[in-house]
């Protein structure tokens, strides 16, 4: 229930919206992208300054109050919404400019990767991102940022200049190599536990029109195909990326009528190099002898709307990862074999490549963790009915248990679920864990911001101090 003295404390000192469990879009604001995740914040704040937000925290911390921070609520585990306490939704602050002669952008906390691309594309120019172009910037830049442009130019995070941060005390800073480094480089694949981001300024790189689209392949060729893959994508040309899924084909166009639902294996392309050069590239992907080959060209911003209409908001998720730095005969045949039991349409397998560019960066440049994978790999169970959750989240364990053991230990954070415990955090950071303990506990030392995958600075503290401490 919530709390009326709260509640008319963040409408006198808010200029944005709050809405209370009473209010007719009650229900629409409190959803995220996962419709299996149900909870019931008591307020959702949709803050319109960085001032409103340092207010919504205030009054949060004076009545005791959890807080969740939200962008664009795709997050697989839900982590951008409470039950009863009070939800920052960042969604009003979406200002966004870009200068092409710096080749900058400085985008709002609220933003939507789409929005971007639609402001950076006029201009030839693109922040390497994520695949969903309805993905809000906050969540998949902080997380580190895996796409179809990381091979040429790294992680999102690698294009971030610096971020303007609310901070738990609710002062207000600017972040970047010069100005609270430490914060900043916490900032770059820490998540959320540091503040709350109401602005980014990105480095733009240059990507106008791309030639992009899947190869497909019968789910039988599944061993063929992807032992084939795992050579072919680290040998070329960073200017390709192309990740590897097993999936049924969508019941629409562009694929032909005779393909649909039938469940394959594809790899899904997106050459940013010189088009004179495509011939030469995908002549090895040509000899695999592919039933479709879909590339042709379209702008930059066309492909990243590609899943858009698959995978819209509402639809029940299941997430399993990890980082895999090499995928031996064994793995393959484990992913021939659980491929064959997608259990519903829109589960899928995804083989993010992360090479390239992403292994320039030093590990403890910032702190995202597994700099020296080859890939990033996700595992999903998805359906629009609830009466299939149970179907989905026992295929997804069972095709993570069976490929686990080949993989790095850790995984991407933006993929983990909200229940997979500290312990899986700490493999997620490896040696810069403790790092992030110190920041965790300079920045946020009471832990206000704890609704993520959290570096909880008391409990943290205590693991890495005996981590740190020689063997006996």
């Amino acid at each position: 229930m919530a709390n009326p003295r709260v509640l008319e404390q963040l409408r006198r000192h808010l200029r944005g919206q709050v809405i209370a469990p009473e209010d007719p879009d009650y229900d629409d604001a409190r959803r995220v992208y996962n419709r299996m995740i149900d909870r019931r914040p008591g307020a959702v704040v949709r803050c319109a300054t960085a001032g409103d937000v340092a207010a919504a925290l205030a009054i949060g911390e004076d009545a005791g109050l959890a807080v969740a921070v939200r962008c664009g609520g795709h997050n697989a585990g839900g982590l951008g919404v409470c039950d009863d306490g009070i939800v920052i939704d960042l969604a009003p602050m979406r200002d966004l400019s870009v200068d092409p002669e710096a080749r900058t952008a400085r985008v709002g906390g609220g933003c939507t990767w789409g929005e971007v691309d639609r402001a950076t594309h006029p201009y030839g120019f693109a922040v390497p991102s994520g695949i969903i172009s309805t993905t809000g910037v906050g969540g998949l830049t902080l997380g580190g940022g895996t796409g179809h442009l990381t091979r040429r130019f790294g992680l999102t995070i690698d294009n971030l200049l610096a971020a303007d941060v609310v901070l738990a005390d609710g002062t207000i800073v600017h972040a970047s190599e010069d100005d609270h480094a430490d914060l900043f480089w916490a900032l770059r694949g820490g998540g959320g536990n540091f503040g709350v981001v109401t602005a980014f300024h990105f480095q733009l790189q240059p990507v106008d029109d791309v030639l992009a689209g899947p190869s497909l392949w019968p789910l039988d060729r599944t061993r063929e195909v992807l032992s084939w893959y795992r050579e072919f994508i680290l040998a070329a040309p960073e200017d390709l990326s192309g990740f590897f899924a097993v999936m049924t084909v969508p019941p629409a166009p562009p694929f032909p009528q005779a393909l649909h639902l039938k469940k394959m294996c594809a790899v899904v392309w997106c050459w940013t190099g010189a088009p004179e050069r495509a011939g030469e590239v995908f002549a090895d992907v040509l000899a695999m002898q592919p039933l479709l080959h879909g590339v042709q060209p379209m702008p930059f911003p066309m492909l990243q709307m590609v899943f858009d209409p698959l995978y819209p908001p509402g639809l029940q998720w299941y997430w399993k990862a990890d980082f895999i730095r090499e995928i031996p005969d064994e793995a393959v045949a484990e992913h021939a074999r659980l491929a064959a039991e997608l259990p519903t349409p829109l589960s899928t397998m995804h083989l993010y490549p992360m090479d390239g560019a992403v292994h320039r960066v030093s590990e403890d440049a910032t702190a995202f963790g597994f700099r020296e994978a080859n890939w990033n790999q996700v595992i999903v169970g998805v359906d629009p009915e609830a009466a299939n959750r149970a179907k989905i989240i026992d295929w997804t364990r069972r095709y993570w248990n069976a490929i686990h053991p080949y993989s790095a230990g850790g995984a991407y954070v933006n993929f983990l679920m909200g229940d997979e415990g500290g312990d899986r955090v700490r493999a997620t950071y490896r040696g810069n864990y403790a790092r992030l303990v110190e920041v965790k506990r300079r920045y946020d030392p009471h832990n206000r911001f704890h609704i993520n995958q959290n570096i909880d600075p008391g409990v943290a503290a205590a693991v890495a101090e005996a981590e740190a401490r020689p063997p006996t």
